[in-house]
């Protein structure tokens, strides 16, 4: 008896001092702001060192998974069986997951860098007065091209690309919004049309592309460019910058009908278990220092103004990559258009696919 009294003792000593342990683990991860956060971001979206600097300096590790789509990454925080602490979506996505509820607002007393931040990417109508999102990242959507490839075609016009002499020279992002919205620019609609009309206009002018069409894929479009493996990529400005940084025969244009204006941005999900290392996060990499480091590692444009001061006058001059505002005003940024409308735009597409 005495023997089952001792084991009994020691059982419950035990499950005290885990006890004890758990909640000093608890209270690091939560209060303190050390313990780990996790982050959900796109692939090749940071560089690594700058992660094990920010575990460094505030000792919270890091776990870092990724995403291909926004619309992935948002059915993932929905089911909420990872408590992502932080996350990277496009500017749609954040109207989206606000009005589902899925996001926490930020606590600015903790984001002193924000100051960092030009005024013309805050209070966008996606997320007014910046409540649960800080800018990330910019860019633009339009045609990286090899002119050595070429007979001579420019793509000053969405309607360059449907050249016959093209024929097998183009590679596609393999997105809805992207190649619907660039048929509904050649015909001189809004890339936000909810006219079905319209739609089937443009899904009717794509088809028209497919000889020209060599394949549509996602980010291996880079290396194809570079490999010279094609002439033509409809693509985003970042992965142009990178393919140009590998093959300084390629070069990069946005159409004069209009294009795309994205912005990804920096938002914590309400499956958060570690906000005060979330708000950490966000505030370390709006450092100007870290902020420019990031842009050269990830070749998109930030909208950190005192990061741009210290970054390559050659970069941030280029037009191309940081187009002036007056060139912006051309440009849409995608809309919510709801889940219906988006269906519309996604069965096009995958008719689209399936008949290439």
């Amino acid at each position: 008896m005495k023997g089952i009294l001792r084991v009994g003792l020691a059982i419950l000593a035990v499950s005290v001092i885990l006890l004890i342990i758990n909640a000093q683990l608890n209270k690091g991860h939560i209060g303190s702001g050390k313990g780990s956060i996790t982050v959900y971001n796109w692939g090749e979206y940071i560089d690594p060192d700058l992660l094990k600097q920010f575990e460094k300096e505030t000792g919270i590790k890091v776990i870092y998974e990724t995403f291909d789509s926004n619309e992935a990454m948002m059915a993932k925080i929905e089911q909420g069986g990872t408590s992502y602490d932080i996350s990277v979506p496009s500017e749609y996505m954040v109207e989206i997951m606000g009005e589902k509820d899925l996001l926490l607002p930020i606590d600015y007393s903790k984001i002193p860098n924000i100051k960092n931040i030009a005024p013309y990417f805050l209070n966008l109508p996606f997320d007014p007065e910046n409540k649960y999102s800080i800018p990330y990242f910019w860019g633009t959507l339009g045609v990286a091209f090899n002119p050595k490839l070429l007979d001579g075609q420019t793509f000053e016009s969405w309607d360059n690309l449907w050249d016959p002499s093209l024929n097998q020279q183009i590679i596609l992002v393999d997105s809805a919004r992207e190649a619907i919205g660039m048929g509904l620019n050649s015909l001189g609609y809004s890339l936000n049309s909810t006219d079905l009309d319209q739609l089937h206009e443009a899904a009717k002018k794509l088809e028209k592309l497919s000889p020209n069409v060599k394949a549509i894929v996602g980010d291996e479009v880079t290396q194809l460019m570079v490999n010279n493996e094609a002439a033509v990529a409809l693509t985003w400005s970042g992965q142009a910058a990178d393919m140009m940084d590998e093959n300084e025969d390629i070069d990069y244009i946005v159409p004069k009908e209009g294009s795309n204006l994205w912005f990804d941005n920096m938002v914590i999900p309400r499956t958060a278990t570690n906000i005060e290392g979330a708000h950490e996060f966000i505030n370390f990499m709006l450092d100007a220092e870290i902020a420019a480091q990031n842009a050269d590692y990830v070749g998109y444009s930030t909208p950190n103004v005192a990061a741009m001061d210290l970054m390559d006058p050659e970069v941030t001059g280029d037009e191309r990559f940081y187009p002036d505002e007056e060139t912006r005003e051309h440009l849409e940024v995608y809309k919510n258009l709801g889940l219906e409308m988006l269906g519309h735009y996604n069965d096009l597409f995958l008719e689209f696919k399936m008949k290439k």
